[in-house]
This record gives C-alpha cells, sequence and structure tokens, in this order.
C-alpha cells in the first residue's frame, strides 16, 4: 500500500459537554514536520499528540488544528478576593480623609473594583480530557490515512503507467541500434568511393571505422540498467509501503543513464527517444516527491 504525503483528515465529537474538533492537512517534506494550534490546555498533551500521529505517517509537512469549547455550566466559579477587597476598602477611606470628601463607599463599589470578584473557569479533569481527545483524534488521524493512501494509489497507477512508456522506449532504441549501425557503414562506404572513385575499397579499414562508431554509440550497458531500475521501481511499487526515498533515488539513477543514451545518440530517432525517456523520468520524479 502507498500512501501520499498529501492528504486530510477530519472528526468532531459533540456532546452536553463539550465541542470538541480536530482537523489536520499536509504537503509533501523530507521529514515528519508537526504545527499544532491548539487551546492552552491542551498544550499538556503536544507529546501524546505525536506518537499517536506517529502510528499513521512517517514523512510529511502536517498543519493540525484542534478547537474546544467547554458546554457545561459547572466548569466556572466566582471567586472573592477579600484581601484586595479590604485593600481597596483602606485606599478608599485613605482618599476620604484626605480629601475631606462624603463617604459614599458602598459594597456595590467595592465589588465592581477589578479581580475583587472574578470568574475561574475550573480545571477540567485530565484523564477524561485526554479520553475525549484521543478519540477524536484516532478518528482524523484515520480519515487522514485514508486519504493519504487513496492518493498514493493513484500515484502509483500513474508511475506504472510511466514505466510501461519507459519500456515500450528502451524496447525501440535497443531494437533500432542495429539498423543505425548498418545505415552508418553504407552511408561511409557510399562517402569513401566518391572520394575513391573508381578505386578498390579497404573493407578492413571500414570495418575498423563501423566498429569505432558502434563502440561510441553503443548503450547496451545503459540499456541493461535502465531496464534494471524500471523493473526494480515496478516491484517496490507493488509491495507498497514507506518507499517515497527508494523510489527518489532509482528516479535520479534513471535519469543518469537516461542522460549517457542521449549524449550518445548521433540519430534523430534515438535523440527524440532520449528527450521522451527524460521528460518520463521528470515526471516520475514529480510524482515520487509525494509518497512518503
Amino acid at each position: 500500500m502507498i500512501s501520499s504525503m498529501t492528504g486530510f483528515g477530519r472528526s468532531e465529537k459533540i456532546n452536553e459537554t463539550l465541542k470538541l474538533t480536530v482537523e489536520l492537512k499536509s504537503v509533501n517534506h523530507k521529514y515528519l514536520d508537526l504545527n499544532i494550534k491548539m487551546p492552552r490546555k491542551f498544550n499538556q498533551f503536544e507529546s501524546s499528540i505525536r506518537n499517536v500521529l506517529k502510528k499513521y505517517c512517517s514523512r510529511g509537512k502536517i498543519d493540525l488544528f484542534i478547537s474546544y469549547e467547554d458546554l457545561s455550566d459547572s466548569t466556572k466559579s466566582l471567586r472573592y478576593n477579600k484581601a484586595l477587597a479590604q485593600e481597596y476598602l483602606e485606599y478608599y477611606k485613605m482618599i476620604r480623609d484626605e480629601l475631606n470628601v462624603a463617604d459614599d463607599i458602598k459594597t456595590s463599589v467595592i465589588a465592581r473594583c477589578p479581580d475583587v470578584l472574578v470568574l475561574e473557569e475550573q480545571d477540567a479533569d485530565e484523564d477524561q480530557l485526554w479520553h475525549a481527545l484521543e478519540d477524536v483524534l484516532e478518528n482524523a488521524f484515520s480519515s487522514f490515512k485514508e486519504s493519504r493512501v487513496s492518493e498514493g494509489e493513484s500515484l502509483k497507477n500513474n508511475i506504472l503507467e510511466k514505466l510501461d512508456d519507459m519500456d515500450r522506449i528502451v524496447d525501440f532504441i535497443e531494437k533500432h541500434l542495429p539498423d543505425i549501425i548498418s545505415e552508418y557503414r553504407s552511408k561511409l562506404e557510399d562517402r569513401v568511393k566518391e572520394f575513391l572513385e573508381n578505386s578498390q575499397i579497404d573493407e578492413s579499414r571500414i570495418a575498423a571505422e563501423v566498429t569505432i562508431f558502434a563502440d561510441k554509440i553503443a548503450v547496451d550497458e545503459e540499456i541493461v540498467r535502465l531496464r534494471t531500475h524500471i523493473r526494480k521501481m515496478r516491484d517496490i511499487l507493488n509491495k507498497g509501503g514507506e518507499v517515497g526515498r527508494n523510489l527518489d533515488f532509482l528516479a535520479q539513477e534513471m535519469n543518469r543513464e537516461s542522460n549517457t543514451i542521449l549524449s550518445k545518440s548521433s540519430n534523430i530517432e534515438i535523440t527524440d527517444c532520449g528527450i521522451e525517456l527524460k521528460t518520463c523520468i521528470e515526471k516520475i520524479r514529480e510524482q515520487v516527491q509525494n509518497i512518503e
């Protein structure tokens, strides 16, 4: 099973006490790069969140968003800061005495002073909170994994089609190389005849020139290696797993062999084939960059 590094997942949980939403998306990256945006109360779970995610993927730049809404009425309480209220009262009395103003200090005045009465959020049960979060995380990550696998299968099929095209091109090159050498020999003989007119052609010299030319354009080794790389890539794709790095290496090796074939080419048809090979490989490399 092949996984893409592009994916999206979402899960939500709503009950009488909370609304919890987890959403994540990813793009390709050499390593696992996780960026989490979540309420402060979940910061203590960051390490656990990362450990859960590692069960579902190993590479990719991932943005994870967690939103939380407390729907219960029992999580908030009013706190009375007696010491602060007393301090406010003492200063009010000091102002009254020093400025000789009317005493209008009332309970409502003290109560409205900053931080005398504070609405506080009670600490939630950590185990209960993590249990709720973990459940939503697992569902979101599972959905995320499914989307990456679906995209990965599309990439796999596309690459396999490109490998079939490469096999066809290599077959053409291998089939037409003898004809190119034979054509070169005929042209060489015709050229020599023009220069020598009715003189006897030195067959040994012609054979030597043809041998040199054949050696110069010989791409047998490159074709063998290219076929090996194509076969190896096809096997890796069919086997599946975390194969992105291996595929990227093979694509680089394929590109090296196609460059050599192109540099040795002196025939327009083989040159076109070399360019077509490089085009296929470049498309494969683009696809491989997105495979985990």
